[in-house]
């Protein structure tokens, strides 16, 4: 089957898509972006989350088949045009919240829809927003403090 939709602000279609493909299969295999990464497959980790409508999702969980004529947000989508790191990606950069970077993509989609939907988070709302994805690296507090920062900065800006 085909499957069009909306990436990233781009209309992008996926052709010989078969029934059981997974959304994240298709944006890393065959739309060649791979930010969103595959790890557990179970939608426990948080690795492969994307936005579909807003919402955030694990991409991994999703029938590519459930975003024809959808919206999907990818961390390829979160820089700005010129290349410019969006607010929450230069806060995790100066927080020191990135090590081996796997778990990053999602933190960042993550983060960046809980300050959209709420500028001015509490420490528990950070907290329950990330919940769902999983970090092997650190103790949490560096990607905390990234996702305060970002609050931060976007209070000032707003």
């Amino acid at each position: 089957m085909r499957v069009t939709f909306t990436v990233n602000g781009r209309r992008r279609q996926a052709d010989d898509v078969w029934e059981g493909e997974s959304l994240l299969y298709v944006l890393r295999e065959r739309l060649g972006l791979p930010g969103a990464k595959n790890a557990c497959e179970q939608g426990e980790c948080g690795s492969c989350t994307v936005r579909l409508d807003g919402v955030p999702v694990c991409s991994c969980l999703v029938a590519a088949g459930q975003a024809e004529g959808r919206r999907v947000d990818t961390v390829e989508g979160l820089a700005g045009p010129e290349g410019e790191l969006a607010p929450v990606q230069q806060a995790f950069v100066d927080a020191g919240a990135v090590q081996c970077g796997f778990c990053t993509p999602g933190l960042l989609i993550t983060a960046d829809e809980l300050l959209e939907r709420n500028p001015s988070p509490s420490d528990a709302d950070i907290r329950e927003a990330l919940s769902g994805n999983l970090c092997r690296c650190t103790g949490y507090e560096k990607i905390l403090d990234a996702v305060r920062l970002a609050a931060a900065r976007t209070g000032k800006a707003g």
